[in-house]
């Protein structure tokens, strides 16, 4: 395999512990040759609110931040470090981003996985893809939970006021 593949296949193997546990190191090579790579510089945009994705992202350095607009003013709503997935909801729901994806002040090297190569993994590699879809539940799972805490803890700090 090509010396830059095997750089990127240890980078995900290093950053991605839960999507490769079940993968082997060629299983990684592979899925890594389903990707491309993107660098993200210091507040470069990604992806804009209110546009539909037609590729998602697997961090493998650096940070992404998530904004939302509330009343005319831009938040950060989250950051996603090396090993997490970033425009997987619109991807898959083909439905309009509902945050701004930015890179942080660092930047961000991303892995993206086109609609296009996404369909080939899944018919030339059915295993592969089976173990990253489980990977975008996962994630999604964890960004329930996360928002239900914070939900959860807001509504008890406004109840705590009355």
């Amino acid at each position: 395999m090509d010396p830059y593949l095997q750089a990127l296949a240890n980078k995900v193997s290093e950053t991605s512990p839960k999507f490769c546990a079940a993968l082997t190191r060629d299983e990684v090579e592979k899925f890594v040759a389903f990707t491309r790579s993107k660098e993200i510089a210091a507040n470069e945009v990604l992806s804009e609110l209110g546009t539909i994705s037609d590729e998602f992202y697997l961090v493998v350095a650096g940070e992404i931040v998530l904004y939302r607009e509330e009343l005319g003013t831009e938040i950060e709503i989250g950051r996603l470090g090396p090993g997490t997935l970033t425009g997987h909801m619109s991807f898959f729901d083909r439905e309009p981003r509902t945050v701004r994806l930015r890179g942080s002040k660092d930047g961000a090297e991303l892995l993206g996985v086109t609609r296009p190569m996404y369909k080939r993994l899944c018919i030339e590699h059915p295993y592969i893809s089976v173990n990253l879809v489980e990977f975008v539940v996962l994630s999604l799972d964890s960004l329930l939970r996360s928002t239900s805490r914070e939900v959860s803890t807001l509504y008890q700090k406004l109840n705590a006021m009355n």
